[in-house]
């Protein structure tokens, strides 16, 4: 019910502009470039057209920078949505709202394997009403479906180390937890991040026994050292393998550069502590997510300080009952892989950005490829064993065998003020109070429209098809805001940028634009600082004479991206 209410409510940004174009089986080029055009046309773009999945990557492998599989998919699923009516905004974020549904069922089963069936209520309670989830669920994005793969590869992952530690192969367990970590990197590049987790884990887990199964080996008791040592070795390569034939297609993406804008960004000292500050304050998003964004700086403190105080209980709540998860001989092997899992991800994050210089901390939905092992470790937290001592394996005809069903208590008090809280938090984000948009083109299309009956033509500086998608973003938004039965319509131009503003210019005194004079002229720059903007611009009219329009200094906004507004008279 929270992933589906007012699924719809919030406009398309760029990034989710992004998946429609390829998903809808479009490409760039369709976009029209270097001419005015009425805003209701980009509408056009968005509609499906039959494609290979081939032609989806091909495509994507030139004009983005992810892998292609979440694509096909997508692109499979609107085409089943076609006959609905729909639109084209809720039938984009539909699949990752059902996504995000699957990964509730998927917390309860993980929790519950490692831990007990307690533990696997309060896990899927957490995913659930979770603000950060329900967000990532009403993104058109690719991040609940690697959450979900994410989910799958630890559900994989526990019996695959039950079996090193316990000396038998369950084969299609091992061949399930490969496939999953093989397609999990044609979703999403970051899940490498969690298969490097995991296969570090592996390897210390197959490390762990190996002078006791050695000594064993010498008195005879051990034929099976080989497969002990050499199998989570193959299956490691197995799924390295898997991932050659996109290997170029990411390296010719990791210099692109639409990536640049997650260099390190924070001033002075605060560039040495900033990703940890990020990755910090990023944990308290799982729970509670209070209005700071736009909002007067006493209350953002108090909003920020409330968070702050909730997860600092939290944080303290859920470490005692991990402890104790941590001491049973029972479940110490599921505690130690989760908590493993989590820090090694978060400190790959930290790696990133102090080696490579890119810091993906500084975007709360990139936590996404780590959550899923947050969340358990908060749903575990939350509860306790009742006798650690007691081990509570079961050996018998179940789906998969080594299911842990210990019995835990908790505090229902802390459970229901955690999900009272974070249920909270997530009205919050689905009516448009937290997590807001990037760029907010709703804000923007109000801005320029401010005067509906004077004619409005919006221009936009491109470099890359990065700017386009932004740019489409607001054009839909200005389409759907302005009254397409009170003319006259907004037109939209995108100008290209190369080598700095003068090429923007030029381009806009040889624009043909359909409007007589008086007119409104928007100029969206980006990377354009507002002393960049000339204080005049020459248009031509309908007729191909040329006009001035003049700077108009009440207009000038930034969201992100700077635009003004110009007088033509």
């Amino acid at each position: 019910m929270l992933r589906f209410w007012n699924l719809a409510l919030k406009p398309l940004w760029m990034d989710e502009v992004i998946t429609g174009v390829f998903s809808f089986g479009r490409t760039y080029t369709e976009v029209p470039l270097a001419q005015a055009v009425p805003v209701a046309q980009f509408q056009s773009i968005f509609a499906w057209n039959p494609a290979t999945c081939a032609h989806i990557a091909q495509t994507v492998a030139v004009q983005s920078v992810h892998p292609p599989l979440f694509f096909c998919w997508m692109h499979r699923w609107l085409g089943w949505l076609q006959a609905s009516p729909l639109s084209s905004v809720w039938q984009l974020r539909s699949l990752p709202v059902f996504l995000g549904v699957i990964a509730i069922a998927l917390s309860y089963a993980l929790n519950t394997l490692i831990f007990s069936r307690t533990a696997g209520w309060i896990s899927a309670g957490i995913m659930a009403v979770s603000p950060f989830a329900v967000y990532l669920s009403q993104e058109a994005r690719h991040y609940t479906a690697p959450m979900v793969l994410v989910l799958l590869a630890l559900i994989g992952l526990y019996p695959v180390l039950l079996d090193i530690r316990q000396q038998q192969w369950r084969l299609w367990i091992w061949l399930g937890w490969i496939g999953v970590n093989s397609l999990g990197f044609y979703v999403h590049y970051f899940f490498l991040l969690a298969f490097v987790a995991q296969a570090l884990i592996l390897l210390w887990e197959t490390s762990r026994p190996s002078v006791h199964n050695w000594q064993k080996h010498r008195n005879g008791d051990a034929p099976h050292l080989l497969p002990h040592a050499l199998l989570p070795l193959l299956a490691i390569a197995l799924v390295l393998l898997t991932y050659l034939p996109w290997l170029p297609t990411l390296l010719s993406h990791m210099n692109r550069p639409e990536t640049d804008w997650v260099k390190v960004n924070a001033p002075g000292g605060l560039s040495a502590i900033a990703p940890l500050l990020q990755l910090v304050s990023g944990w308290t998003l799982a729970t509670i997510a209070l209005p700071v964004e736009g909002q007067p700086v006493v209350v953002a403190i108090a909003m920020g300080s409330l968070m702050a105080v909730f997860s600092a209980w939290l944080v303290g709540r859920v470490g005692r009952g991990l402890w104790q998860w941590g001491q049973a001989p029972a479940t110490r092997l599921g505690t130690r892989m989760l908590v493993l899992f989590t820090v090694i991800v978060m400190l790959e994050f930290l790696a990133i950005a102090y080696l490579l210089g890119k810091d993906f901390t500084q975007v709360p939905r990139y936590n996404f490829i780590y959550f899923p092992g947050l969340c358990a470790l908060i749903g575990a937290g939350l509860s306790q064993p009742i006798s650690p001592s007691q081990h509570p394996l079961k050996r018998g005809n179940r789906l998969m065998r080594g299911i842990a069903r210990g019995v835990a208590i908790c505090d229902r008090r802390a459970v229901l003020l955690v999900l009272c809280v974070s249920t909270l938090s997530s009205v919050l984000v689905v009516t448009n109070q937290v997590f807001q948009k990037p760029y907010q083109p709703d804000q923007v299309a109000q801005a320029m429209l401010f005067e509906p009956q004077t004619p409005t033509l919006v221009t936009m500086a491109y470099s890359d098809w990065q700017d386009v998608a932004l740019g489409l973003s607001f054009g839909l938004e200005l389409a759907r805001q302005s009254d397409s039965q009170r003319p006259p319509t907004p037109y939209f131009a995108f100008l290209r940028q190369v080598n700095g503003y003068e090429s923007v210019w030029r381009n806009l005194s040889q624009l043909s634009q359909p409007f007589p004079f008086p007119l409104n002229l928007w100029v969206i720059g980006p990377g354009l600082k507002r002393v960049g903007y000339r204080p005049t611009l020459p248009l031509m009219d309908q007729v191909g004479r040329s006009h001035t329009c003049t700077l108009d200094p009440a207009h000038h906004y930034r969201i992100g991206i700077p635009y003004q507004l110009y007088r033509c008279r």
